[in-house]
């Protein structure tokens, strides 16, 4: 039998090693065969990490692959934007430095803490913006991963390695876990340390996980941040955050996109399933009538997000902004045209707007609604848009991807739950009940008779 039908989740393989079933340099081992029978189809890695010390390496084999720790064994793909000691970070552009790093970045460091194995560097299209890299989808070789953790996605989508880090400014990995199967968190704005990741707008920033499952997603995150490790300071301000043990402890707040979107047929039939969905699981529902807030939060988005990229990373690529991708000029041009009033203005509208959304969910109120537009469109298309995720991310909000509903055609769609800061465990709990239903659900076809969103009566 092999080491995959043996084991099934995150904290199995943990339990294994703890137990002494299987060691964690085999397990380590596995994961990195799987990464190259794949990656000549896949192209999700940049680089990957020796898994054994040279003779001039620092380093001893127990530093590499832990053999204990909460995490042992835990193989993971960093995204191309975050620092892994020994390997550059290239941030998908040549305009880089292509030193390697002498050390780890701060969420880096801390999963090899608890025993993790930095399996190597994860594609990420340029500077985390727009411009694709090489990578493809796990279910369709002619479909986009998304942008930007394409690669973070596409390795955990593909079986890979059951975890993967990633990051979100705008749609970063939302967009790609709905493309790729996979279970995505985005982390509450400021919840852990970001020193290490070449960011591109400080107000947005979030580190995000992946992971094959919600299951495993909470696993990781337990231990991620048990002993009080990062600052949860901004979390801990949200009193009201939500910490219901039961969804029937729920009120569910339903989603349709606010009319950014053309939501193709299948995510129309797929977002109609949800209120029997939580009916059956004892969650209250209702419409989320919240639109005006959404629309205004978007178009702050883009002003706080061009702005900031333009007057942070755009002073300092100098004469190497010529050698950039077309849209990341347009950005950085875009950010030069904002004045710093219009940022204050957004971000004053964005704490107005928090505060009626809390208001709004009160104490125990999520939102459920679409991760993306549909299935991954075609990859000459582009890696999709990110206008489901802005307004959130701009509220600094967690969000939950839940995979596990499909299309006819095999292509995965995902649903978004999004929460009050600090709520990522709530989150997780609503999640981790949802996903086994979802990979119930019949697959979706995009017929000429899907009901409009206008029809589904929520």
């Amino acid at each position: 039998m092999t080491l995959a039908h043996r084991i099934r989740s995150v904290e199995d393989q943990v339990a294994a090693v703890r137990d002494g079933f299987v060691s964690a340099r085999d397990v380590a081992e596995h994961h990195r065969r799987e990464i190259t029978r794949y990656e000549p189809r896949l192209k999700a890695w940049v680089e990957l990490t020796d898994l054994d010390p040279g003779e001039n390496d620092t380093a001893d084999a127990a530093d590499i692959v832990p053999a204990d720790g909460p995490l042992a064994g835990l193989s993971v793909g960093v995204k191309d934007i975050i620092d892994v000691r020994g390997l550059p970070s290239r941030c998908g552009t040549p305009t880089t430095d292509p030193t390697p790093k002498d050390r780890d970045a701060d969420c880096v460091a801390r999963l090899r803490e608890l025993g993790a194995v930095i399996q190597g560097k994860t594609v990420t299209t340029e500077y985390g913006y727009f411009s694709p890299g090489p990578t493809s989808n796990p279910f369709d070789a002619r479909a986009t991963p998304g942008g930007s953790s394409s690669g973070s996605a596409a390795a955990v989508g593909a079986g890979t390695v059951p975890f993967a880090l990633g990051t979100q400014t705008a749609g970063s990995l939302t967009r790609p876990a709905s493309f790729c199967g996979a279970a995505g968190l985005v982390l509450t704005h400021g919840a852990t340390s970001l020193a290490g990741v070449t960011g591109l707008s400080g107000s947005l920033d979030s580190l995000g996980f992946l992971a094959q499952t919600v299951e495993d997603l909470a696993f990781v995150h337990r231990a991620f941040f048990a002993d009080g490790h990062a600052d949860r300071a901004e979390a801990a301000e949200q009193p009201d955050a939500p910490d219901a043990s039961e969804p029937s402890d729920l009120t569910v707040f339903l989603w349709e996109g606010s009319g950014m979107l053309n939501l193709e047929g299948t995510m129309v039939r797929l977002l109609r399933t949800l209120p029997r969905l939580f009916e059956s699981l004892g969650a209250q529902t209702a419409p989320l009538q919240w639109d005006d807030h959404i629309r205004t939060l978007v178009d702050d988005h883009r002003t706080v997000m061009s702005y900031e990229a333009a007057h942070g990373m755009g002073r300092g690529l100098g004469d190497t902004r010529a050698l950039l991708s077309g849209q990341f000029r347009q950005l950085l041009d875009d950010g030069d045209a904002v004045e710093e009033r219009d940022v204050t203005e957004a971000l004053f509208r964005r704490d107005v707007s928090l505060s009626s959304l809390n208001r709004c969910l009160g104490a125990n109120g999520l939102i459920v609604g679409p991760a993306a537009k549909g299935p991954a469109p075609d990859m000459t298309t582009g890696t999709g848009s990110p206008e489901l995720s802005r307004p959130w991310q701009l509220l600094g909000l967690p969000v939950l991807t839940v995979p596990g509903a499909r299309t006819v055609t095999g292509m995965p769609l995902g649903i978004q739950v999004i929460g009050p800061k600090g709520s990522e465990p709530t989150l997780l709990r609503l999640g981790a009940a949802l996903e086994p239903l979802l990979r119930a659900l019949p697959s979706f076809s995009d017929t000429d008779g899907t009901p409009t969103l206008k029809e589904m009566k929520w």
